[in-house]
């Protein structure tokens, strides 16, 4: 029978569709914010003060990142408990794991090395906060998050290679004001960060459309 004879079947995909659109938003805003923010206090410095706010910054991305998650499939309940911590922890670790890697071996070896290691620990963190939350979906293809861990994964990688393997910049001309003077500076590195978060919008969007479908 056609959905336009059922409205209410057409609402609800609607409905479904926008409140995975909306989660998809939040939850790359989130990522792009707080890995995009950690990534640029290490490249920049590696003091120990900015390790532990970069650190900082990524776990509280973490749990904002579970907390849309919680919000959109189930009840958002308590960001505190123990297992929500331990998922956002995993996430965390997966991060620091993966720059690290990729710094031990270097280059495009240790880029691809390092990329295929987070696509695993997103996938398995996928895995484990949809456990955490009690997710419980009738589609089998919401059982396997291979997908938007490897797109994230890649926008990482991307991200990487825009600090490592480009040097490039664009500036505007000065702009003359009445009391100073501004000039506009694009680098390779604040684009890298937009395709990365590109590509966790389209990661998210990707894990929502699975968890929602009916």
């Amino acid at each position: 029978m056609s959905v336009i004879r059922q409205p209410g079947v057409l609402g609800r995909t609607t409905r479904r569709r926008v409140v995975g659109l909306t989660a998809a938003l939040s939850a790359a805003t989130v990522e792009a914010i707080a890995v995009g923010l950690w990534f640029t206090l290490v490249v920049d410095s590696r003091t120990t003060s900015t390790a532990l706010a970069g650190l900082g910054i990524l776990f509280c991305g973490a749990l904002l990142r579970a907390g849309v998650f919680g919000a959109t499939i189930s009840e958002l309940g308590d960001l505190l408990e123990p297992r929500r911590l331990a998922a956002a922890l995993l996430l965390t670790g997966g991060w620091v794991g993966w720059l690290f890697v990729a710094e031990q071996i270097g280059g495009v070896d240790g880029v691809l090395v390092a990329t295929a290691l987070l696509a695993g620990v997103l996938v398995g963190q996928f895995a484990l906060e949809r456990h955490v939350f009690r997710h419980r979906s009738p589609s089998r293809t919401a059982r396997t998050p291979l997908v938007p861990g490897l797109l994230l994964a890649v926008g990482a990688s991307l991200l990487l290679a825009s600090a490592w393997f480009t040097e490039w910049a664009i500036a505007t001309p000065p702009l003359a004001l009445e009391i100073t003077t501004i000039v506009i500076r694009i680098e390779a590195l604040q684009v890298g960060v937009v395709v990365f978060a590109l590509f966790a919008f389209l990661a998210h969007q990707r894990r929502f459309e699975q968890l929602l479908e009916p």
